[in-house]
């Protein structure tokens, strides 16, 4: 019962994180599966991507109603990053823990130093797509949610409005469109480690995490997005901390 409560909480904080932010969230479903729910890092990778892929479906379609994707330039970008997804999805297994779990705090750092960099730093790009960079940008974001579990809705949509001069807007929606296609092929290659899982504490999980992020919209509504980056940024800091410190000792 107690597990079942913290999958229902930590699916959504998740959610909710999502929602509201649109990206980051997945962040903080690895240290929660392993700290919370007891899985190994290399399960909570795995794990992570099922929630990843789940959420991020359901937030696409919200988005696809509202225009907001662009499905060829989204397309062609994702596929620069199947294959390294695919190839990184394999790696957790052969990794040691303490590997795992170091590269993932890096990447809690670097997304909440992200997200407290002032929003004007984004800028669009010139509108002249630059086909290598696009490649690059793909494939970066492949291999990072294929080893870590992670959607990385956080470098994902600055590449978009950068590398592709998307606007923001456009840059969540197809986002969101990257990272389901990446979080599958990462999935597609840990199919065996999949049914292995502890599917009572991940069905609630994806549960709560769907239903908070439909919660997480509103609230963005209501409640300034730099303020709430800025509070999301100061918890990711601290887990990232915890997560290095359980590393080294």
């Amino acid at each position: 019962m107690t597990a079942l409560i913290l999958a229902l909480i930590a699916g959504a904080v998740v959610g909710l994180t999502l929602g509201a932010l649109g990206g980051g969230g997945s962040v903080l479903a690895v240290p929660a599966l392993i700290y919370l729910l007891g899985f190994t890092p290399a399960a909570a990778t795995t794990a992570s991507l099922i929630i990843v892929t789940a959420t991020s479906l359901t937030a696409l379609y919200a988005h696809a109603r509202a225009g907001q994707v662009r499905w060829k330039a989204g397309a062609a970008f994702a596929a620069a990053g199947i294959l390294p997804a695919a190839a990184a999805g394999a790696a957790p297994a052969h990794l040691p823990p303490a590997v795992l779990t170091i590269a993932f705090a890096a990447t809690a750092v670097l997304s909440a130093v992200n997200m407290l960099r002032p929003a004007d730093t984004v800028r669009p790009g010139s509108g002249d797509v630059q086909p290598g960079k696009a490649a690059g940008a793909g494939a970066g974001l492949g291999t990072l949610t294929g080893l870590l579990g992670v959607g990385g809705g956080f470098l994902a949509v600055p590449a978009l409005v950068t590398v592709l001069a998307f606007e923001m807007e456009a840059a969540v929606g197809t986002s969101l469109l990257v990272i389901t296609a990446n979080s599958l092929a990462s999935l597609a290659t840990r199919s065996g480690a999949a049914t292995s899982l502890d599917w009572t504490a991940i069905g609630p999980f994806i549960g709560t995490a769907i239903l908070g992020a439909w919660d997480g919209k509103r609230m963005a509504a209501k409640v300034s997005g730099s303020r709430l980056q800025r509070i999301f940024a100061v918890v990711l800091l601290t887990v990232a901390a915890f997560m290095l410190a359980d590393a080294v000792t």
